[in-house]
């Protein structure tokens, strides 16, 4: 069955309608001088009202956590379609998360989907919105990643206007850590992401609060529907081309190679976040992290099956410690 452009939007591509007001900042206060960004995808990738994000979110956490994770988790990857395809995965990370604990910041790693600077670009004061209120940026940790990151990084809030990866995570910080903060920051797929990885690791350190980064991608696109991307035509075949490609990309994670994931995603369309994941798992390293594990493969076919397969996107669920 064809997928709708809407569809497609939710399973994880960057190309998706847009609401010509969303994302755009609003200021309020004295002086007019507090930022908040607005939701660009609420009612679309996730529900667009209080009630609906908690049930929702309710609905895709895990009865429980493994109990043989490492400790503590410093990082985890989560993918960013919509709730109803990759919601449960993402909420895995989460979960494990919370399990060891509330962090008092949550670094939130966001794919590049149509920003395109070789600079990382932070968000770095403000407010974020969503159906479930507010959240404020960790200002405090930016005035450090900035410092830090010259040359690297820049304080570039437009950046993340129109981008929904980092945005379908906040709900799920919200409802899991109320008292948390949250620093989003974009990192294109160049060969700056480690570096910029191992920046956030040292302004965590330098914080000496609890942090952890969640970086974030959806894995191989497979079919018409995604840039006519299928090179082992539909079905079983089809399905078992993609795994094996995205087989490919999760085992650079979770072995830790930071250096090799932005050349591997840009080879062989494994992800749409390589700049993304490439700077979590640097910073996981540098953190500390020994190892990543692998809560949950699966792709949209297997989550909502439409008759044969023939466009399709893959999610993980993985945590560093």
């Amino acid at each position: 069955m064809p997928l709708s452009t809407e569809s497609a939007a939710m399973l994880g591509t960057g190309h998706r309608t847009r609401n010509n007001l969303s994302g755009c900042p609003r200021f309020r206060g004295i002086g007019g001088t507090m930022r908040v960004r607005r939701p660009v995808v609420a009612g679309q990738f996730y529900p667009a009202d209080r009630a609906g994000c908690v049930r929702m979110i309710q609905e895709c956490l895990p009865r429980e956590v493994p109990a043989d994770l490492p400790r503590p988790i410093v990082a985890g990857i989560v993918p960013h379609a919509g709730w109803v395809y990759s919601g449960p995965v993402a909420a895995k990370v989460f979960a494990a998360i919370q399990a060891q604990g509330s962090p008092e910041t949550v670094v939130l790693v966001s794919a590049d989907h149509r920003w395109g600077s070789p600079l990382a670009a932070l968000y770095g004061s403000g407010a974020w919105l969503t159906p479930l209120g507010e959240i404020l940026v960790d200002e405090e940790l930016a005035e450090v990643v900035l410092r830090e990151g010259k040359g690297l990084i820049e304080d570039a809030p437009e950046a993340h206007s129109g981008e929904h990866s980092a945005e379908v995570q906040v709900p799920f910080v919200q409802h899991l850590f109320p008292q948390a903060r949250i620093l989003p920051i974009l990192v294109s797929p160049t060969e700056r992401a480690v570096r910029v990885g191992e920046t956030l690791a040292q302004a965590v350190r330098e914080a000496g609060k609890p942090v952890v980064i969640v970086g974030t991608t959806d894995l191989t696109h497979y079919g018409a529907m995604f840039y006519g991307f299928a090179p082992a035509g539909t079905g079983e075949r089809a399905l078992a081309w993609a795994r094996a490609n995205d087989e490919r990309i999760l085992r650079l994670m979770l072995e830790m190679r930071a250096e090799e994931i932005v050349p591997e995603a840009e080879t062989h369309h494994n992800a749409c976040g390589g700049g993304a994941i490439a700077a979590t798992v640097a910073a996981a390293r540098a953190l500390g992290a020994r190892r990543g594990v692998l809560l949950e493969y699966t792709n949209s076919h297997f989550v909502m099956p439409r008759g044969p397969a023939t466009d399709f996107v893959g999610y993980a669920a993985i945590v560093f410690g």
